[in-house]
């Protein structure tokens, strides 16, 4: 049987999900056994990659969709007012699910073993992988709706935006810093909330497998008990060793401060015009102690 019988027979038997546990396994058979979670030859930019496996099994947070941290991200220094909470795109939501699938082996030594632009797995993780991402959302959105739960996945929605440069058209109210690159919904701080992780200083997200990965997210009336935060310590999952900051091939980072998204953006836009219709770096999530777990401390004397 293929992970798509399951919503089948979940109508014909008339099953409701009730909590984390059924969940977490279908999602997990779905990303085990999806075809989009291989490369097939006809779009692979070699055959070295054909049939590679894009992402592990993925790991959940689940938050209440009452968290008083949701009104926290509207605060200028954080989204801004902007940004939706859950109830502004699901009236009757009671939880957020927030999903982060790691990448494998394969394409996180691809792009270590690259040198300053991203390598053919990498771009194949960005883009393919992506896609999987919506394809697991809807697929997981499909189940609760039959189920009998109202849900949606907010990157999915229509009225979801985001912005990622000086030029774009679309308004933000977070003019601190470099804000302008923002959305109505990040899924980095949604999986903050749900307790998946931490940010690190390239402003990736941490979790127990790491930062090397992918995150997604759903809204949902389904009531499940909400996971307990890492730490109100934003970055309570990195080290700050600083191997980030020596892996940026554009020096985009640093200890002092932090993330220079312009200069990333940047960069990431000539790979766009290399590797177009495929993109990505992911230079500061490879060769690094937060690559696929949660780093050891540095005791500083």
């Amino acid at each position: 049987m293929v992970a798509t019988d399951v919503i089948v027979l979940m109508v014909c038997k008339g099953w409701r999900i009730m909590d984390k546990i059924e969940i977490i396994k279908i999602a997990k058979r779905f990303v085990e056994e999806s075809e989009h979670n291989k490369i097939p030859e006809s779009i692979a930019l070699s055959e070295a990659v054909v049939g590679m496996r894009i992402f592990e099994n993925p790991i959940f947070g689940f938050g209440s969709a009452f968290d008083p941290y949701f009104k926290k991200l509207t605060e200028p220094s954080v989204i801004g007012k902007h940004f939706l909470a859950p109830q502004e795109w699901l009236p009757t939501a009671k939880t957020v699910i927030s999903i982060f699938l790691p990448f494998t082996d394969v394409v996180k030594k691809g792009n270590s073993r690259e040198g300053v632009w991203p390598s053919e797995e990498w771009l194949h993780g960005r883009i393919e992988g992506q896609a999987f991402i919506v394809k697991l959302c809807q697929y997981l959105c499909a189940v609760l709706t039959n189920a009998g739960y109202k849900c949606l996945s907010p990157s999915l929605d229509k009225r979801f935006w985001a912005k990622a440069g000086y030029n774009n058209d679309q308004k933000s109210d977070n003019h601190s810093g470099d804000g302008v690159y923002t959305s109505n919904w990040s899924e980095r701080h949604i999986a903050f909330v749900c307790g998946l992780g931490t940010f690190g200083l390239s402003k990736g997200f941490i979790t127990e497998k790491g930062i090397a990965g992918r995150l997604g997210s759903i809204v949902s009336e389904l009531e499940l008990s909400p996971d307990t935060r890492v730490s109100d310590n934003i970055y309570h999952n990195c080290s700050m060793c600083g191997a980030c900051v020596k892996n940026c091939p554009v020096k985009a980072i640093s200890l002092e401060t932090g993330k220079n998204h312009i200069l990333c953006s940047e960069y990431v836009n000539k790979t766009k015009e290399m590797f177009k219709p495929r993109y990505g770096c992911g230079k500061c999530q490879v060769k690094v102690p937060c690559e696929s777990s949660i780093p050891k401390k540095i005791m500083f004397k």
